[in-house]
């Protein structure tokens, strides 16, 4: 069945097709040189959706299928859209948190980020992508985690597609496992944020190759896989994600990133403990400026994070663009106003960390609200954010060093549920439209129906990467130990880990 989750953007929920869907009829139309092909990637043939490779067509078939379903703007867009999203993590990120740690753990963050971007890749191409983006052959499994038919890249070419949100339009399925990788490896180097100053390397890489099979990969196929629209209403909605299939809106990472990664994160910094002397003594950070240049960064890459996830250089793309650019610039100036009420001066640190929430808190709705309701967004995920940072940590006590829980999982938590409301046409949202028929088709928007989804989707991200990190923290930690020495601890990690300083004065 096709619920509510196909929405006006000209995309449905952000990065959520199936790389690799077929497109026979308009190869079958274009040549009768290609029956067998056409044949093999009729939808009922098989659970997972057939490939069509071009290099197999007859010529004209070739020129044919491409000219009518591959745009070459499109393609570009996606290209561009994988490097700024590159560009978060290296050195975007990296570059946030290391400015906001002390000096003796700069290069640290630095390495840990790096690595987790160098490490995840590979994990991406080896299993990831297959894990999380293609159906399983095992019916109780297919809603929550992908197969294996494309490990190691396996069916993959320069001449199979992928499946965008609009019936007939593809792009090269190498773009899209390249856009697919750069948020697969962006989400456990977040994680990162909440162990600062207390972690031991090579444990802590382990542990993420861990989280992104057993936590990452899981949850991007629940909330994100489905069939591509040409495939989708065939299987009768049933070739999606658990989640998915539910129709619970995610335009491009709410659950799957940032919800994903910080409550991850606060299991982590409980798991730990306490960094030796929090609460005794003065620790903070060594370089704003390098903060706010990442911060800069990240604003800038996150174009290609959210306007990217609509998968076409269309008006979607654009709507996800705006969304992105005033969501953030009202949660900078939001958080600068509460410090202004509460501690009486504006901080460059509470500016940079409001941009942020901004960002995290629009990324599920950018495609779906229109531009005044991202501006609302952005004023009230500030505060929210803003109490968690300041008043519930402290109340609690946990040393969640740079405030993943209270800007990632809090403003992800805020911006899904707030996407349930914002997607309404009578707010300046895009309604609901099924994409999987030609032409779409529009459909009544049903709010308090698709805000119990949001939360259902919520519940099960938080559920599941909470137990299941506490899990792998635990075995990781009994197997190698995740914590230095007290002494290596106050010596700093950049010379004991990794036998350098960032800075050689």
């Amino acid at each position: 069945m096709i619920r509510k989750m196909l929405s006006a953007a000209g995309a449905l929920g952000g990065t959520l097709g199936l790389a690799g869907t077929a497109f026979a009829q308009a190869a079958a139309a274009a040549s009768s040189a290609a029956p067998a092909a056409a044949a093999s990637a009729a939808p009922a043939a098989a659970a997972t959706p057939a490939l069509i490779d071009l290099a197999k067509l007859a010529p004209a078939a070739q020129a044919v299928a491409q000219a009518g379903m591959m745009n070459k703007g499109d393609n570009a867009w996606m290209l561009v859209s994988s490097a700024l999203v590159l560009m978060m993590s290296v050195p975007a990120l990296a570059l946030f948190y290391g400015g906001l740690v002390r000096t003796k753990n700069m290069l640290s963050v630095l390495m840990q980020v790096f690595m987790i971007i160098s490490i995840g890749s590979l994990v991406w191409c080896f299993w990831g992508y297959s894990m999380a983006f293609t159906s399983n052959s095992i019916p109780a499994l297919a809603p929550f985690v992908g197969g294996l038919s494309k490990a190691f890249l396996m069916n993959t070419s320069a001449t199979t597609v992928a499946a965008t949100f609009s019936n007939n339009v593809y792009i090269p399925e190498y773009t899209y496992i390249i856009f697919q990788m750069t948020f697969a490896i962006i989400t456990p180097a977040l994680i990162v944020g909440s162990l600062a100053d207390r972690v031991k390397f090579w444990p802590l890489m382990l542990f993420m190759v861990l989280w992104m099979t057993l936590v990452y990969f899981p949850v991007a196929h629940m909330v994100w896989y489905w069939a591509g629209p040409d495939f989708y209403a065939a299987s009768k909605g049933t070739d999606g994600g658990y989640m998915f299939n539910k129709g619970a809106l995610d335009f491009a990472g709410g659950t799957v990133v940032h919800i994903n990664a910080g409550i991850a994160g606060l299991v982590g910094c409980l798991f730990l403990g306490k960094r030796v002397g929090y609460g005794k003594e003065p620790m903070p950070p060594h370089s704003l400026t390098m903060t706010m240049i990442g911060a800069s960064l990240l604003w800038v890459g996150w174009f290609g994070f959210n306007a990217g996830s609509n998968l076409e250089a269309n008006g979607g793309a654009s709507l996800a663009f705006f969304n992105t650019f005033v969501a953030t610039a009202a949660a900078a100036l939001s958080w600068a106003l509460c410090d202004q009420f509460v501690h009486g001066k504006p901080s460059m640190l509470g500016a940079a960390s409001g941009a942020v929430a901004g960002l995290v808190a629009v990324t599920p709705a950018s495609g779906y609200a229109g531009p005044m309701g991202s501006i609302v967004l952005g004023l009230l995920v500030s505060p929210l954010c803003f109490l968690f940072v300041t008043k519930v940590k402290a109340k609690f006590n946990y040393d969640d060093a740079l405030d993943v829980f209270g800007v990632h999982c809090i403003g992800g938590i805020f911006g899904a549920l707030a996407t349930g409301v914002l997607d309404s046409p009578k707010l300046g949202g895009a309604g609901f439209m099924d994409y999987t028929v030609f032409p779409a088709v529009a459909g009544k928007y049903d709010m308090g129906a698709q805000m119990i989804t949001q939360l259902t989707g919520v519940a099960i991200t938080l559920l599941w990467s909470g137990i299941v990190s506490a899990i792998l923290y635990y075995l990781v930690d009994k197997l190698f130990g995740l914590r230095p020495s007290a002494d290596v601890e106050r010596e700093g990690l950049d010379i004991n880990e990794h036998g350098e300083r960032a800075y050689n004065y």
